[in-house]
């Protein structure tokens, strides 16, 4: 309620008009006015997602959208360009909403947007989208994963999944246009990772079209879909693979093989590429939500390890080891610690995610609904792909959260880390983070299924020390996995810095593992490449743990006995990811309240 104060002049027998009414201050805004600023913030939120579903076909079906199920993103420059140029115009529509007055979380609703739009404004004048592809992404690699993400239940399930076959080829022929005009501008990869995607092509062009990951929706039809449907198109799909899909890959893997690889640049580091230097501190900046530069986070690095190394020494002992040197000589060479089977990986993550759910009302307050799976990666990509990966489920939990995990070459797979990593990437990691973001109601989409790298990461990586809280790790050899997984992220500090800030050569990473971890080295080549193929983004998970990790301490130190580690773990997640500045402002109103209760 406004209460206004009238001014009285001088005496008069007659009654005096009250003045007009003052508009009200503008830190006051009246209810209409907040109502109506309100609505048209979210009617722009509305807007916004719905640009980004219908330019993002693929990215809609994923999320169970079924709208644009026939359709690929165009990768034309014009259209690239029309992006830009639609991200630059939101940006300044959501910049003049004025937010006084708005509830905290609708606020937070245009901070993020913002934040987000000016980091993809800021990243334009890098044209990142002249480098799409890698030995571990592009086009090549996601078109062929997508089927495992889609829905399968109809008739027009699969033939809008036949009109997309039929764009393959056109989307391989943009993604070849924009990889030439990069070659014009000196935007190449190096020619070290750009070999690699030749046998990943050539392979995807020469399976049996029954056995291509293409081929995936033919496995099982559903009982719905009546019999000569099923035939008409199974013989569809198999003809739309060998007559178009398979020659559009022959011609890119020969386009890549004669003309692109050639092109790679020789030099790992994103810094010789042109504006190099700048360009890593952008990626660093969006990677880490901070302003720390490559130097600090060097130097973080170096530390973490020296920490990290010291407690090894310790499990060292315990395992009968003189020094940490001897213990690492032995994993590497002992036989019975690395795994047995593709299978008996696979019964490992399943076996650690089980007894982990049952501890979890130890820690969270709130559980996801949404359930997970643990499966292979494929065939066609685990030589490349990392140990294991998370593929979020739909929001309404017809598809559930993956855990895929690399059962490649096998007998060559250290398995002392799988505890750790299967609490990373299913729960209390990946899976319960992101169910959970896409279950808080109050959100809207863009912030339900969106995230940033330090947060998301972070915490996968700081759920891993929760095995220790709720009993877990009791075999020593398990606990130095858990261990070197901490140590892995602590070792991308140093090596992501110095390839492309401090002008590391290759072999200067290897090295570096080797010297500090007990690595097999099929990991040790695929994360050297890695860090060289995506610069900055392996910076992320140490910075987000060692920043949730120092705030629940300053929680723990001033609250004392009111501290409560489910509330604390609620309140991490119940904004879904963050920035972690903003992170950090959150968690320190929530100690402010709980303090005061």
């Amino acid at each position: 309620m406004l209460l206004f104060v009238a001014a009285c002049g001088a005496k008069s027998a007659a009654p005096v008009a009250p003045p007009p009414t003052p508009p009200p201050p503008a830190s006051q805004p009246t209810a209409d006015d907040l109502d109506a600023r309100r609505a048209k913030l979210k009617a722009l939120l509305d807007e916004q997602w719905e640009y980004t579903l219908r330019t993002s076909p693929e990215f809609a079906s994923i999320l169970g959208d079924h709208r644009y199920d026939d359709q690929w993103s165009d990768r034309s420059l014009e259209a690239i360009a029309k992006d830009v140029a639609a991200s630059k115009d939101f940006l300044a529509r959501f910049q003049a909403i004025d937010t006084t007055g708005f509830p905290e979380q609708e606020a937070l609703n245009k901070t993020l947007m913002v934040y987000n739009l000016q980091e993809d404004v800021d990243g334009a004048r890098f044209e990142p989208w002249l480098m799409p592809v890698t030995q571990q992404s592009g086009p090549h690699l996601y078109l062929p994963q997508l089927p495992s993400q889609l829905r399968f239940e109809t008739v027009d399930d699969y033939e809008h999944y036949l009109t997309r076959l039929h764009g393959v080829k056109h989307v391989l022929e943009q993604t070849t246009a924009l990889l030439r005009e990069g070659m014009k501008q000196h935007l190449v990869p190096p020619k070290i990772l750009l070999v690699k995607v030749v046998p990943q092509a050539r392979g995807l062009a020469t399976a049996k079209p029954a056995d291509s990951p293409f081929a995936m929706p033919l496995a099982k039809f559903p009982a719905s879909i009546a019999k000569p449907d099923q035939d008409r198109l199974k013989t569809a799909i198999l003809a739309a693979i060998k007559d178009e899909v398979e020659p559009a890959y022959a011609d890119f893997a020969t386009f890549v093989e004669k003309e692109y690889a050639p092109a790679g640049r020789d030099e790992p580091g994103i810094w010789s590429l042109p504006d190099g230097d700048a360009r890593y501190a952008f990626r660093v900046a969006r990677s880490t939500t901070t302003d720390l530069t490559p130097d600090q986070i060097h130097q973080i690095g170096l530390d973490e390890v020296a920490r990290i190394e010291k407690d090894e020494q310790a499990v060292a002992q315990q395992l009968g080891f003189k020094s940490l040197d001897d213990l690492r000589k032995h994993v590497r060479g002992d036989k019975k610690l690395y795994a047995k089977s593709r299978e008996a990986i696979l019964d490992a993550y399943r076996g650690y995610t089980a007894q982990m759910y049952e501890k979890l009302p130890q820690l969270f307050g709130r559980l996801p609904k949404q359930k997970m799976t643990v499966e292979p990666v494929e065939a066609f990509r685990e030589k490349d792909a990392s140990a294991a990966q998370y593929q979020q489920g739909t929001q309404d939990g017809t598809r559930p959260g993956r855990v895929q995990v690399n059962t490649g070459d096998p007998t060559h797979r250290l398995m002392i880390d799988a505890e750790s990593t299967a609490y990373h990437e299913g729960v209390p990691g990946h899976h319960l983070q992101i169910a959970i973001q896409q279950e808080l109601g109050d959100l809207p989409p863009f912030r339900q299924q969106g995230g940033y790298t330090a947060f998301v990461e972070g915490w996968a990586l700081y759920s891993e020390r929760l095995g220790r809280e709720v009993g877990f790790y009791q075999d020593p050899w398990s606990l130095y996995g858990h261990l070197e997984d901490d140590m892995l992220r602590a070792i991308r500090l140093v090596v992501d810095t110095g390839l492309h800030a401090k002008h590391w050569k290759r072999q200067q990473v290897v090295d570096f593992f080797h010297a500090h971890s007990s690595f097999d080295e099929v990991n040790v080549q695929s994360e050297t490449d890695r860090y060289i193929g995506w610069p900055a983004q392996a910076l992320g998970y140490k910075i987000g743990q060692l920043t949730i990790l120092r705030l629940r301490k300053e929680a723990q130190d001033a609250l004392g006995d009111k501290f409560d580690i489910k509330a604390f773990h609620d309140e991490v997640l119940g904004a879904g990811a963050l920035p972690l500045d903003i992170l950090e402002q959150r968690i320190h109103s929530w100690i402010a309240r709980t303090k005061s209760k």
